[in-house]
């Protein structure tokens, strides 16, 4: 059983972002200040990444670790209540993840995928490790 009333869930869940979340924005600005420039949310590619780099045919996902179910990370934990539905809900979203990625890899774009977690010690080594994907030699700022 819930221990808040299904009311207050619903506030919560109607909270949640998709777009312009805390991680996201971080990433945002420290790709900026080391100079990258890049647009949002490209409706016309399959996904709507949260960052493009068009001139290097390159996209970026920052994936929540509950909500897109990263591997062996104590956030992506199932919540005790209501078990299949969340594991249906969960398991559609990381099938919708991979499509997604396979279909923009056929259109010739580089994917790169930046966990929730994975910014939670330092963001120097995050951007070192998406200059580093992109093909490029990092300049740290």
């Amino acid at each position: 059983m819930d221990r808040i009333s299904k009311e207050q869930r619903s506030k919560n869940m109607s909270r949640v972002r998709s777009r312009d979340t805390g991680p996201e924005l971080r990433l945002r600005s420290a790709l900026h200040r080391n100079g990258f420039r890049y647009t949002l949310q490209r409706k016309d590619l399959p996904g709507k990444p949260d960052i493009v780099m068009p001139s290097r045919r390159t996209v970026i996902f920052v994936h929540g670790c509950f909500w897109h179910q990263h591997e062996a990370c104590a956030k992506a934990a199932l919540p005790k209540t209501r078990k299949t539905f969340w594991q249906t809900k969960l398991q559609d979203n990381v099938e919708r993840d991979r499509r997604v990625s396979e279909q923009l890899k056929k259109l010739g774009w580089k994917v790169i995928i930046v966990w929730e977690c994975q910014m939670t010690n330092s963001m120097n080594q995050v951007v070192r490790n998406v200059t580093q994907l992109i093909g490029l030699k990092p300049s740290l700022k």
